[in-house]
């Protein structure tokens, strides 16, 4: 079994696969788009991503606010959940993402990765850091594969 981590923003979605033993998230590629309304070949992509790696369920960022209300980009997320729940026919688990990106970024500092070039990976390795919090949940919580 593997699943998809998707880090989902109004021009990119960052994609990150796991392991077959659900341990580790691995970056895959970023998705871009020229309009935040362009989703047809975005969720193309995805659906083609989900059926390579063999994909049983999806894991989507839910970008709430820090005193955890939902905004906009809350109701933007779970619309996209939805037409992707319907493209490829596979659970889509929403999953707090709040810091993904100032850990992501964080962790590009202390690798020495330029400022000027951070932007390019930004959004993988938050869906790096969005899969491996819900793979290391299902590590403590077994139960809730099946």
């Amino acid at each position: 079994m593997r699943i998809l981590g998707l880090d989902f923003g109004s021009k990119t979605v960052g994609v990150a696969v796991s392991d077959e033993l659900l341990i580790t998230a691995q970056g895959v590629e970023i998705i871009r788009r020229k309009s935040p309304t362009k989703l047809r070949q975005t969720l193309a992509r995805i659906e083609e991503l989900a059926a390579s790696y063999h994909v049983e369920r999806i894991v989507l960022g839910y970008p709430k606010n820090m005193n955890n209300t939902e905004g906009d980009r809350c109701e933007r997320t779970k619309e996209f959940q939805e037409m992707l729940e319907k493209r490829c026919q596979l659970p889509v688990i929403l999953w707090d993402e709040r810091l993904t990106t100032v850990a992501a970024d964080r962790a590009m500092m202390e690798t020495g990765i330029r400022r000027e070039h951070r932007k390019e990976y930004v959004d993988e390795i938050a869906a790096i850091f969005i899969l491996q919090g819900y793979l290391d949940y299902l590590a403590n919580h077994p139960q809730e594969l099946n």
